[in-house]
């Protein structure tokens, strides 16, 4: 039997309640920060993560890139993030444009600042290797973002506007010095640090 079709009041009726009944899920699936959208929960090789915490690099008073931690569950120390198994992500995400070879060198020096010098020693090779990365794209721009995701078993892969940039890393301490940039002792911005573990602001 055919079923009578609905009105149009009654269709904008029901139009109506589902918007309101999706909008609260809608509204809590992401945060905005610098006019950049962060996903409250991602998927890594079909692995969920969920977003630890964001912020926005500051250099005086001019805001650099948005940066957001995705783990598979949350953590609110950097011992908690390095020992914590599973997939990881770090999303960089530019709000100027960026000299991306000098960003590289920042990047290399910052793992250097937060690490000893004979562990550091041993990853030149892998440091090396990202830096020459970074020299190639030149520039990034307003926009633009690179992802550094961990895998178990594969290594730290490394994506630059969305392309995957030659073999991973393999070494698990090539991925925490790189964690280290932003949540070592010598972070590139203590309060980006504390946005990322989650730390309320003090």
């Amino acid at each position: 039997m055919k079923r009578p079709a609905l009105s149009s009041p009654a269709r904008h009726l029901c139009a109506t309640v589902l918007a309101t009944v999706m909008m609260p899920v809608c509204a809590a699936a992401t945060i905005e920060l610098g006019g950049v959208k962060l996903e409250d929960t991602i998927q890594v090789q079909g692995m969920p993560l969920v977003l630890n915490g964001a912020g926005i690099r500051y250099k005086a008073m001019f805001k650099v890139y948005t940066a957001g931690l995705y783990l598979e569950k949350k953590a609110s120390t950097m011992n908690g993030v390095l020992s914590m198994p599973g997939r990881k992500r770090m999303t960089i995400t530019m709000l100027r444009d960026i000299d991306s070879a000098e960003l590289g060198k920042l990047f290399s020096r910052g793992m250097e600042d937060n690490m000893d010098r004979s562990a550091f020693s041993r990853l030149i090779p892998g440091v090396m290797r990202m830096s020459d990365v970074f020299t190639r794209h030149k520039w990034l721009r307003t926009g633009e973002s690179f992802v550094l995701d961990w895998v178990p078993g594969t290594g730290t892969v490394l994506t630059v506007k969305g392309v995957i940039e030659g073999e991973p890393f393999r070494e698990p301490e090539f991925f925490d010095a790189l964690m280290r940039i932003w949540l070592g002792p010598r972070p590139a911005d203590w309060r980006l640090k504390d946005e990322l573990l989650g730390i309320p602001a003090r």
